[in-house]
Protein backbone atom coordinates (compact mmCIF):
# COMPACT_ATOMS: atom_id res chain seq x y z
CA UNK A 1 0.00 0.00 0.00
CA UNK A 2 0.99 3.61 -0.48
CA UNK A 3 2.59 5.00 2.66
CA UNK A 4 0.60 7.15 5.06
CA UNK A 5 3.35 9.77 4.90
CA UNK A 6 2.95 10.10 1.13
CA UNK A 7 -0.82 10.43 1.46
CA UNK A 8 -0.48 13.01 4.21
CA UNK A 9 1.99 15.04 2.14
CA UNK A 10 -0.42 15.12 -0.78
CA UNK A 11 -3.38 16.13 1.38
CA UNK A 12 -1.39 18.92 3.04
CA UNK A 13 -0.19 20.26 -0.32
CA UNK A 14 -3.74 20.18 -1.65
CA UNK A 15 -5.10 22.27 1.22
CA UNK A 16 -2.13 24.43 2.13
CA UNK A 17 -3.04 27.34 -0.10
CA UNK A 18 -5.98 28.86 -1.86
CA UNK A 19 -6.77 27.46 -5.29
CA UNK A 20 -5.11 29.18 -8.26
CA UNK A 21 -7.13 29.76 -11.40
CA UNK A 22 -6.09 29.58 -15.04
CA UNK A 23 -5.61 33.32 -15.51
CA UNK A 24 -3.28 33.52 -12.52
CA UNK A 25 -1.22 30.68 -13.93
CA UNK A 26 -1.07 32.37 -17.35
CA UNK A 27 0.01 35.71 -15.90
CA UNK A 28 2.70 33.94 -13.85
CA UNK A 29 3.91 32.11 -16.96
CA UNK A 30 4.15 35.38 -18.87
CA UNK A 31 6.43 36.77 -16.18
CA UNK A 32 8.56 33.67 -15.60
CA UNK A 33 8.58 31.36 -18.62
CA UNK A 34 11.67 31.96 -20.85
CA UNK A 35 9.42 31.35 -23.83
CA UNK A 36 8.10 34.89 -23.41
CA UNK A 37 11.55 36.45 -23.61
CA UNK A 38 12.45 34.30 -26.62
CA UNK A 39 9.36 35.25 -28.62
CA UNK A 40 9.57 38.93 -27.65
CA UNK A 41 13.24 39.17 -28.67
CA UNK A 42 12.47 37.49 -31.98
CA UNK A 43 9.62 39.93 -32.58
CA UNK A 44 11.81 42.93 -31.77
CA UNK A 45 14.54 41.66 -34.09
CA UNK A 46 12.00 41.24 -36.90
CA UNK A 47 10.68 44.78 -36.43
CA UNK A 48 14.13 46.21 -37.24
CA UNK A 49 13.75 44.97 -40.82
CA UNK A 50 11.45 47.93 -41.52
CA UNK A 51 14.33 50.24 -40.59
CA UNK A 52 16.65 48.20 -42.79
CA UNK A 53 14.26 48.57 -45.73
CA UNK A 54 14.10 52.36 -45.30
CA UNK A 55 17.90 52.57 -44.97
CA UNK A 56 18.38 51.04 -48.43
CA UNK A 57 17.16 54.31 -50.02
CA UNK A 58 18.99 56.75 -47.77
CA UNK A 59 22.38 58.31 -48.66
CA UNK A 60 25.44 56.26 -47.79
CA UNK A 61 28.50 58.21 -46.62
CA UNK A 62 31.96 56.79 -46.08
CA UNK A 63 35.46 57.91 -45.19
CA UNK A 64 38.67 56.02 -45.78
CA UNK A 65 42.19 57.05 -44.80
CA UNK A 66 45.63 55.49 -44.94
CA UNK A 67 49.21 56.41 -44.15
CA UNK A 68 52.65 54.86 -44.40
CA UNK A 69 55.97 54.88 -46.16
CA UNK A 70 56.15 55.04 -49.95
CA UNK A 71 58.40 55.77 -52.92
CA UNK A 72 57.42 57.33 -56.23
CA UNK A 73 59.21 57.81 -59.56
CA UNK A 74 57.89 59.65 -62.62
CA UNK A 75 59.49 60.47 -65.99
CA UNK A 76 58.02 62.48 -68.86
CA UNK A 77 59.71 63.04 -72.28
CA UNK A 78 58.68 65.04 -75.33
CA UNK A 79 56.65 67.54 -73.36
CA UNK A 80 56.00 71.17 -74.22
CA UNK A 81 55.78 73.93 -71.68
CA UNK A 82 55.42 77.66 -71.76
CA UNK A 83 56.31 80.48 -69.41
CA UNK A 84 54.93 84.01 -69.32
CA UNK A 85 56.59 86.38 -71.79
CA UNK A 86 58.52 83.53 -73.46
CA UNK A 87 58.09 81.22 -76.40
CA UNK A 88 56.87 77.64 -75.86
CA UNK A 89 59.63 75.06 -75.46
CA UNK A 90 59.13 71.65 -77.10
CA UNK A 91 60.84 68.31 -76.51
CA UNK A 92 61.25 68.94 -72.82
CA UNK A 93 61.74 66.17 -70.30
CA UNK A 94 60.63 66.06 -66.64
CA UNK A 95 61.62 63.68 -63.89
CA UNK A 96 60.60 63.48 -60.24
CA UNK A 97 61.38 61.05 -57.45
CA UNK A 98 60.55 60.59 -53.81
CA UNK A 99 62.49 57.91 -51.99
CA UNK A 100 61.39 56.58 -48.63
CA UNK A 101 58.82 59.30 -48.19
CA UNK A 102 55.74 59.56 -45.99
CA UNK A 103 52.47 58.97 -47.83
CA UNK A 104 48.92 59.83 -46.73
CA UNK A 105 45.61 59.33 -48.48
CA UNK A 106 42.00 60.07 -47.56
CA UNK A 107 38.79 59.76 -49.49
CA UNK A 108 35.31 60.96 -48.59
CA UNK A 109 32.56 59.47 -50.73
CA UNK A 110 28.76 59.62 -50.74
CA UNK A 111 26.14 57.76 -52.76
CA UNK A 112 22.40 58.28 -53.05
CA UNK A 113 20.52 55.43 -54.80
CA UNK A 114 18.14 56.79 -57.42
CA UNK A 115 17.01 53.79 -59.40
CA UNK A 116 17.41 50.06 -58.75
CA UNK A 117 14.71 47.46 -59.23
CA UNK A 118 16.85 44.96 -57.37
CA UNK A 119 17.15 47.31 -54.38
CA UNK A 120 13.41 47.92 -54.53
CA UNK A 121 12.77 44.17 -54.37
CA UNK A 122 15.17 43.88 -51.41
CA UNK A 123 13.30 46.68 -49.65
CA UNK A 124 9.98 44.92 -50.18
CA UNK A 125 11.47 41.66 -48.94
CA UNK A 126 12.60 43.32 -45.71
CA UNK A 127 9.13 44.79 -45.17
CA UNK A 128 7.58 41.38 -45.77
CA UNK A 129 10.07 39.83 -43.32
CA UNK A 130 9.01 42.35 -40.66
CA UNK A 131 5.36 41.40 -41.18
CA UNK A 132 6.30 37.71 -41.11
CA UNK A 133 7.99 38.10 -37.72
CA UNK A 134 4.77 39.64 -36.38
CA UNK A 135 2.71 36.71 -37.70
CA UNK A 136 5.22 34.28 -36.22
CA UNK A 137 5.00 36.04 -32.85
CA UNK A 138 1.20 35.82 -32.89
CA UNK A 139 1.35 32.10 -33.62
CA UNK A 140 3.91 31.53 -30.87
CA UNK A 141 1.77 33.47 -28.39
CA UNK A 142 -1.27 31.35 -29.19
CA UNK A 143 0.71 28.10 -28.96
CA UNK A 144 2.18 29.27 -25.66
CA UNK A 145 -1.27 30.03 -24.28
CA UNK A 146 -2.59 26.62 -25.39
CA UNK A 147 0.44 24.89 -23.89
CA UNK A 148 -0.01 26.69 -20.58
CA UNK A 149 -3.70 25.76 -20.46
CA UNK A 150 -2.84 22.13 -21.23
CA UNK A 151 -0.22 22.04 -18.47
CA UNK A 152 -2.76 23.54 -16.09
CA UNK A 153 -5.33 20.86 -16.87
CA UNK A 154 -2.69 18.12 -16.73
CA UNK A 155 -2.20 19.02 -13.07
CA UNK A 156 -5.97 19.19 -12.49
CA UNK A 157 -6.46 15.72 -13.94
CA UNK A 158 -3.50 14.32 -12.03
CA UNK A 159 -4.91 15.70 -8.77
CA UNK A 160 -8.35 14.24 -9.45
CA UNK A 161 -6.86 10.90 -10.50
CA UNK A 162 -4.91 10.61 -7.26
CA UNK A 163 -7.91 11.64 -5.16
CA UNK A 164 -10.07 8.98 -6.78
CA UNK A 165 -7.39 6.32 -6.40
CA UNK A 166 -7.03 7.14 -2.70
CA UNK A 167 -10.80 7.10 -2.27
CA UNK A 168 -11.05 3.80 -4.09
CA UNK A 169 -8.15 2.41 -2.07
CA UNK A 170 -9.89 3.32 1.16
CA UNK A 171 -13.07 1.54 0.01
CA UNK A 172 -11.13 -1.55 -1.08
CA UNK A 173 -9.28 -1.71 2.25
CA UNK A 174 -12.62 -1.56 4.02
CA UNK A 175 -13.97 -4.33 1.77
CA UNK A 176 -10.86 -6.40 2.50
CA UNK A 177 -11.38 -6.11 6.26
CA UNK A 178 -15.05 -7.07 5.87
CA UNK A 179 -14.17 -10.02 3.63
CA UNK A 180 -11.68 -11.32 6.17
CA UNK A 181 -14.17 -10.96 9.03
CA UNK A 182 -16.98 -12.64 7.13
CA UNK A 183 -14.68 -15.43 6.00
CA UNK A 184 -13.75 -16.03 9.62
CA UNK A 185 -17.44 -16.31 10.39
CA UNK A 186 -17.93 -18.66 7.44
CA UNK A 187 -20.24 -16.21 5.69
CA UNK A 188 -18.20 -15.84 2.43
CA UNK A 189 -15.70 -18.02 0.60
CA UNK A 190 -11.96 -17.39 0.80
CA UNK A 191 -11.99 -16.18 -2.83
CA UNK A 192 -13.58 -12.91 -1.67
CA UNK A 193 -10.59 -12.29 0.57
CA UNK A 194 -8.13 -13.09 -2.25
CA UNK A 195 -9.95 -10.81 -4.70
CA UNK A 196 -10.02 -7.91 -2.24
CA UNK A 197 -6.35 -8.45 -1.37
CA UNK A 198 -5.33 -8.48 -5.06
CA UNK A 199 -7.32 -5.32 -5.77
CA UNK A 200 -5.82 -3.56 -2.74
CA UNK A 201 -2.29 -4.34 -3.89
CA UNK A 202 -3.05 -3.17 -7.43
CA UNK A 203 -4.49 0.10 -6.12
CA UNK A 204 -1.43 0.64 -3.97
CA UNK A 205 0.72 0.49 -7.09
CA UNK A 206 -1.71 2.81 -8.94
CA UNK A 207 -1.56 5.28 -6.06
CA UNK A 208 2.25 5.43 -6.21
CA UNK A 209 2.09 6.02 -9.98
CA UNK A 210 -0.58 8.70 -9.49
CA UNK A 211 1.55 10.52 -6.90
CA UNK A 212 4.55 10.42 -9.23
CA UNK A 213 2.43 11.71 -12.11
CA UNK A 214 1.10 14.56 -9.98
CA UNK A 215 4.58 15.47 -8.79
CA UNK A 216 5.83 15.58 -12.38
CA UNK A 217 2.97 17.69 -13.76
CA UNK A 218 3.21 20.07 -10.81
CA UNK A 219 6.94 20.44 -11.31
CA UNK A 220 6.50 21.22 -15.03
CA UNK A 221 3.93 23.90 -14.19
CA UNK A 222 6.12 25.28 -11.41
CA UNK A 223 9.10 25.53 -13.77
CA UNK A 224 7.25 27.75 -16.25
CA UNK A 225 5.33 29.85 -13.73
CA UNK A 226 7.75 30.22 -10.83
CA UNK A 227 5.02 29.11 -8.41
CA UNK A 228 6.16 26.95 -5.46
CA UNK A 229 5.45 23.30 -6.21
CA UNK A 230 3.73 22.57 -2.92
CA UNK A 231 1.44 25.60 -3.27
CA UNK A 232 0.00 24.56 -6.64
CA UNK A 233 -3.64 23.70 -6.00
CA UNK A 234 -5.73 24.48 -9.04
CA UNK A 235 -9.38 24.97 -9.83
CA UNK A 236 -11.08 22.18 -11.77
CA UNK A 237 -13.91 22.57 -14.31
CA UNK A 238 -17.30 23.05 -12.66
CA UNK A 239 -20.33 20.90 -13.18
CA UNK A 240 -21.29 22.84 -16.29
CA UNK A 241 -18.71 23.61 -18.92
CA UNK A 242 -18.55 26.80 -20.93
CA UNK A 243 -21.74 26.93 -22.96
CA UNK A 244 -21.38 28.80 -26.22
CA UNK A 245 -23.51 29.06 -29.32
CA UNK A 246 -20.80 28.77 -31.92
CA UNK A 247 -21.15 30.20 -35.39
CA UNK A 248 -21.50 27.95 -38.46
CA UNK A 249 -18.44 26.07 -39.63
CA UNK A 250 -18.24 28.14 -42.82
CA UNK A 251 -17.69 31.30 -40.75
CA UNK A 252 -14.83 29.73 -38.80
CA UNK A 253 -13.23 28.39 -41.98
CA UNK A 254 -13.35 31.88 -43.48
CA UNK A 255 -11.78 33.39 -40.36
CA UNK A 256 -9.02 30.78 -40.42
CA UNK A 257 -8.35 31.48 -44.10
CA UNK A 258 -8.01 35.21 -43.40
CA UNK A 259 -6.39 35.36 -39.96
CA UNK A 260 -4.60 32.11 -39.14
CA UNK A 261 -1.01 33.07 -38.18
CA UNK A 262 0.54 30.09 -39.95
CA UNK A 263 -1.20 30.94 -43.21
CA UNK A 264 -0.22 34.59 -42.87
CA UNK A 265 3.39 33.56 -42.27
CA UNK A 266 3.50 31.26 -45.27
CA UNK A 267 1.80 33.85 -47.47
CA UNK A 268 4.55 36.27 -46.46
CA UNK A 269 7.16 33.66 -47.38
CA UNK A 270 5.55 33.22 -50.80
CA UNK A 271 5.54 37.00 -51.31
CA UNK A 272 9.21 37.17 -50.33
CA UNK A 273 9.99 34.41 -52.84
CA UNK A 274 8.21 36.46 -55.53
CA UNK A 275 10.50 39.41 -54.75
CA UNK A 276 13.51 37.15 -55.26
CA UNK A 277 12.28 36.62 -58.81
CA UNK A 278 12.03 40.38 -59.30
CA UNK A 279 15.58 40.83 -58.01
CA UNK A 280 17.18 38.60 -60.63
CA UNK A 281 15.21 39.55 -63.72
CA UNK A 282 17.37 41.12 -66.45
CA UNK A 283 15.38 44.33 -66.34
CA UNK A 284 16.32 44.72 -62.66
CA UNK A 285 20.06 44.75 -63.25
CA UNK A 286 20.76 48.44 -64.20
CA UNK A 287 21.30 50.89 -61.34
CA UNK A 288 21.57 54.67 -61.23
CA UNK A 289 23.13 56.49 -58.27
CA UNK A 290 23.99 60.08 -57.43
CA UNK A 291 27.60 60.04 -56.28
CA UNK A 292 30.03 62.57 -54.79
CA UNK A 293 33.66 62.11 -53.85
CA UNK A 294 36.57 64.14 -52.54
CA UNK A 295 40.06 62.69 -52.15
CA UNK A 296 43.61 63.78 -51.49
CA UNK A 297 46.91 61.91 -51.96
CA UNK A 298 50.22 63.28 -50.66
CA UNK A 299 53.77 61.88 -50.58
CA UNK A 300 56.80 63.80 -49.36
CA UNK A 301 60.46 63.08 -48.70
CA UNK A 302 63.86 63.27 -50.41
CA UNK A 303 64.42 62.33 -54.01
CA UNK A 304 67.13 62.13 -56.64
CA UNK A 305 66.92 65.89 -57.16
CA UNK A 306 66.56 67.04 -53.57
CA UNK A 307 63.59 67.43 -51.25
CA UNK A 308 60.37 66.52 -53.02
CA UNK A 309 56.64 66.21 -52.46
CA UNK A 310 53.65 65.30 -54.58
CA UNK A 311 50.06 66.24 -53.73
CA UNK A 312 46.97 65.36 -55.72
CA UNK A 313 43.36 66.35 -54.89
CA UNK A 314 40.15 65.36 -56.65
CA UNK A 315 36.48 66.31 -56.26
CA UNK A 316 33.60 64.89 -58.22
CA UNK A 317 29.78 65.08 -58.22
CA UNK A 318 27.70 63.26 -60.80
CA UNK A 319 25.61 60.27 -61.80
CA UNK A 320 26.82 56.69 -61.88
CA UNK A 321 25.09 54.25 -64.22
CA UNK A 322 25.88 50.56 -63.84
CA UNK A 323 24.63 48.07 -66.46
CA UNK A 324 25.92 44.46 -66.03
CA UNK A 325 26.37 42.95 -69.46
CA UNK A 326 27.36 39.38 -68.71
CA UNK A 327 27.64 37.50 -65.41
CA UNK A 328 28.70 34.11 -66.74
CA UNK A 329 25.16 32.74 -66.35
CA UNK A 330 25.05 33.39 -62.60
CA UNK A 331 22.12 35.81 -62.75
CA UNK A 332 19.98 33.58 -64.95
CA UNK A 333 20.73 30.58 -62.69
CA UNK A 334 19.67 32.60 -59.63
CA UNK A 335 16.48 33.57 -61.45
CA UNK A 336 15.65 29.93 -62.16
CA UNK A 337 16.36 29.03 -58.52
CA UNK A 338 14.09 31.85 -57.32
CA UNK A 339 11.27 30.71 -59.60
CA UNK A 340 11.47 27.14 -58.32
CA UNK A 341 11.56 28.31 -54.69
CA UNK A 342 8.51 30.47 -55.36
CA UNK A 343 6.67 27.43 -56.72
CA UNK A 344 7.67 25.54 -53.57
CA UNK A 345 6.42 28.34 -51.31
CA UNK A 346 3.08 28.44 -53.10
CA UNK A 347 2.71 24.67 -52.82
CA UNK A 348 3.52 24.80 -49.10
CA UNK A 349 0.91 27.54 -48.67
CA UNK A 350 -1.71 25.41 -50.43
CA UNK A 351 -0.81 22.43 -48.23
CA UNK A 352 -1.04 24.54 -45.09
CA UNK A 353 -4.44 25.89 -46.16
CA UNK A 354 -5.71 22.34 -46.41
CA UNK A 355 -4.23 21.37 -43.02
CA UNK A 356 -5.58 24.47 -41.27
CA UNK A 357 -9.01 23.82 -42.77
CA UNK A 358 -8.97 20.26 -41.47
CA UNK A 359 -7.80 21.30 -38.00
CA UNK A 360 -10.41 24.06 -37.85
CA UNK A 361 -13.12 21.62 -38.84
CA UNK A 362 -11.92 19.14 -36.19
CA UNK A 363 -11.85 21.77 -33.44
CA UNK A 364 -15.30 23.07 -34.44
CA UNK A 365 -16.77 19.57 -34.35
CA UNK A 366 -15.16 18.93 -30.95
CA UNK A 367 -16.75 22.08 -29.53
CA UNK A 368 -20.11 21.40 -31.18
CA UNK A 369 -20.31 17.85 -29.90
CA UNK A 370 -18.72 18.64 -26.55
CA UNK A 371 -21.92 19.58 -24.73
CA UNK A 372 -23.76 16.45 -25.86
CA UNK A 373 -20.75 14.31 -24.96
CA UNK A 374 -20.51 15.91 -21.53
CA UNK A 375 -24.21 15.29 -20.91
CA UNK A 376 -23.69 11.61 -21.76
CA UNK A 377 -20.60 11.37 -19.53
CA UNK A 378 -22.45 13.07 -16.67
CA UNK A 379 -25.33 10.62 -17.05
CA UNK A 380 -22.86 7.72 -17.05
CA UNK A 381 -21.25 9.12 -13.91
CA UNK A 382 -24.62 9.39 -12.17
CA UNK A 383 -25.53 5.87 -13.26
CA UNK A 384 -22.22 4.45 -12.01
CA UNK A 385 -22.73 6.09 -8.62
CA UNK A 386 -26.24 4.63 -8.41
CA UNK A 387 -24.90 1.22 -9.42
CA UNK A 388 -22.20 1.46 -6.76
CA UNK A 389 -24.76 2.29 -4.09
CA UNK A 390 -26.96 -0.60 -5.22
CA UNK A 391 -24.01 -2.99 -5.25
CA UNK A 392 -22.96 -1.91 -1.75
CA UNK A 393 -26.47 -2.64 -0.51
CA UNK A 394 -26.54 -5.97 -2.31
CA UNK A 395 -23.17 -6.86 -0.83
CA UNK A 396 -24.51 -6.19 2.67
CA UNK A 397 -27.49 -8.54 2.18
CA UNK A 398 -25.44 -11.18 0.40
CA UNK A 399 -26.83 -10.72 -3.13
CA UNK A 400 -23.55 -9.32 -4.47
CA UNK A 401 -19.99 -10.58 -4.15
CA UNK A 402 -16.94 -8.66 -3.13
CA UNK A 403 -15.75 -8.77 -6.73
CA UNK A 404 -19.03 -7.13 -7.85
CA UNK A 405 -18.47 -4.35 -5.33
CA UNK A 406 -14.87 -3.79 -6.37
CA UNK A 407 -15.86 -3.65 -10.03
CA UNK A 408 -18.61 -1.15 -9.26
CA UNK A 409 -16.15 1.04 -7.39
CA UNK A 410 -13.72 0.85 -10.28
CA UNK A 411 -16.46 1.76 -12.79
CA UNK A 412 -17.51 4.76 -10.68
CA UNK A 413 -13.94 6.07 -10.55
CA UNK A 414 -13.48 5.54 -14.28
CA UNK A 415 -16.72 7.41 -15.00
CA UNK A 416 -15.60 10.31 -12.81
CA UNK A 417 -12.27 10.57 -14.62
CA UNK A 418 -13.94 10.29 -18.04
CA UNK A 419 -16.27 13.16 -17.16
CA UNK A 420 -13.36 15.36 -16.06
CA UNK A 421 -11.40 14.48 -19.19
CA UNK A 422 -14.44 15.36 -21.32
CA UNK A 423 -14.64 18.74 -19.58
CA UNK A 424 -10.97 19.43 -20.22
CA UNK A 425 -11.11 18.34 -23.85
CA UNK A 426 -14.12 20.56 -24.51
CA UNK A 427 -12.44 23.59 -22.95
CA UNK A 428 -9.17 22.99 -24.82
CA UNK A 429 -11.14 22.53 -28.08
CA UNK A 430 -12.70 25.96 -27.59
CA UNK A 431 -9.28 27.53 -27.19
CA UNK A 432 -7.91 25.63 -30.18
CA UNK A 433 -10.81 26.73 -32.39
CA UNK A 434 -10.09 30.38 -31.60
CA UNK A 435 -6.39 29.75 -32.25
CA UNK A 436 -7.17 28.32 -35.68
CA UNK A 437 -9.05 31.53 -36.47
CA UNK A 438 -6.18 33.67 -35.17
CA UNK A 439 -8.38 35.01 -32.35
CA UNK A 440 -6.97 33.34 -29.25
CA UNK A 441 -6.17 35.87 -26.54
CA UNK A 442 -6.79 36.62 -22.90
CA UNK A 443 -10.56 37.21 -23.40
CA UNK A 444 -10.94 33.64 -24.66
CA UNK A 445 -8.76 32.35 -21.81
CA UNK A 446 -10.92 34.30 -19.38
CA UNK A 447 -14.06 32.61 -20.76
CA UNK A 448 -12.53 29.19 -20.06
CA UNK A 449 -11.42 30.39 -16.64
CA UNK A 450 -15.04 31.26 -15.84
CA UNK A 451 -15.93 27.57 -16.19
CA UNK A 452 -13.62 26.61 -13.30
CA UNK A 453 -14.62 26.24 -9.68
CA UNK A 454 -12.88 25.46 -6.41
Amino acid sequence: MISRTLIAAWVLSATAANATDLMQVWLAARQHDPQGAVSQSSRAAGATRNDQAAALWRPHLGLSASGGGSSAQSQMNGAQFAMPNSSPVSGASFGTSVNGGAATRWTLHAKQPLYSLERRAQSKQLGIAAQASEHEWQGVQQDWMLQTAQRYFDVVQAERRLALVLQQQQAVNKALVEAKDRFTLGDVPVTDTHEAQARAQALSAHAIAAVNDLDMTRQVLADVTGLPVQSIQLQAPGRASVTQVIEPLADWLQRAEQSNPLLKLQQAQADAAQQDIEKYRAVASPTLDLVAQASRDRISGSGDYGSASNTQSQQMVGLLLNVPLYSGGWRSAKLQEAMHLHDKARAELARSRMQVSQMTRSAWQAVQSGQARLAALDAARTASQARLASTQLGRQVGDRTTLDLLNAQNDASAAELAWLQGQVETLIAQLRLHAMAGQLGEPQLQAVNAALSN
